[in-house]
């Protein structure tokens, strides 16, 4: 069992019928979607977004991405999707929890690395912007 990141968030949703594949099982590649959806509300959580990322001058490209497939979620199954914090200083780790809403049956597991790049110049950064940094200070204060 992974231990929990220092902020969570968690997110509820129902599996549509176009995310499943002719067998009624969540098509493999959607779970990624499902960890953004999370991982957004995470963000959000910090008070730094996507846009708020953008307008401080900073794209945050995915660079590495796990998944491990538990059992596979069906059609009209109501999902909880958890995203924890556990890296930020130099990079932005994230680790990922899909479980069925009804019983608790862990799904899918996973874990997203991003890290900063200056767009003005496309260089990658060493260690994550201030404006990041303080923005997790401020969200766990």
């Amino acid at each position: 069992m992974r231990s929990q990141g220092v902020l969570q968030a968690e997110i509820e949703m129902v599996v549509p019928f176009f995310d499943v594949d002719s067998m009624d099982v969540v098509w493999h590649g959607h779970y990624v979607k499902y960890f953004e959806v999370a991982r957004c509300a995470l963000l959000d959580r910090l008070d730094h977004n996507y846009m708020q990322m953008r307008a401080a001058g900073y794209a945050w490209p995915v660079i590495d991405l796990q998944l491990r497939y538990i059992r596979g979620a069906r059609f009209g199954q109501t999902l909880i999707v958890r995203a924890d914090l556990i890296e930020w200083e130099n990079r932005l780790k994230i680790h990922y929890l899909i479980s069925d809403a009804e019983t608790g049956e862990r799904m899918t597991r996973g874990s997203s690395v991003q890290v900063a790049v200056a767009m003005a110049s496309r260089e990658m950064q060493l260690a994550s912007p201030r404006v990041l940094l303080d923005a997790v200070a401020k969200a766990l204060a």
